[in-house]
């Protein structure tokens, strides 16, 4: 397994949570990196990602304000701090890094090539 994401749990509203992303270094180090969900009986959405530099990062809408995904360097775990969790936010998180190498930061999960196993996030009301 290249990828593994870990880190999550059953948690109430208005908890936080990090999540990381462990993976060899030297394939991933010069890629694109994401975090996707999926929720109970729902498709899988886009969360956040971060370009290969570790800078410009993206969210989406509904965790902006809320969640920061980072990564230190390429020696270090992907991250997701998540704030404020909410009962909507409750899905399994999946970690993901791009196809090709030195992309620009994008939202569609066709351009993830490598995917971790997911962690389950649950959020009581």
């Amino acid at each position: 397994v290249q990828l593994q994401a870990y880190g999550g749990g059953l948690v109430q509203a208005g908890d936080s949570l990090r999540l990381q992303c462990t993976y060899s270094s030297r394939p991933f180090g010069n890629k694109v990196m994401g975090w996707f969900r999926q929720p109970p009986g729902k498709e899988r959405e886009f969360v956040a990602a971060i370009g290969w530099s570790g800078r410009i990062p993206i969210y989406a809408e509904s965790v902006k304000g809320r969640f920061t995904i980072s990564r230190p360097n390429a020696k270090y775990p992907l991250s997701l701090q998540m704030n404020n969790l909410q009962p909507e936010d409750t899905a399994v998180y999946y970690c993901a890094a791009h196809r090709g190498n030195y992309g620009s930061t994008t939202r569609s999960a066709d351009d993830y090539g490598y995917w971790g196993q997911g962690t389950l996030v649950t959020v009581s009301s």
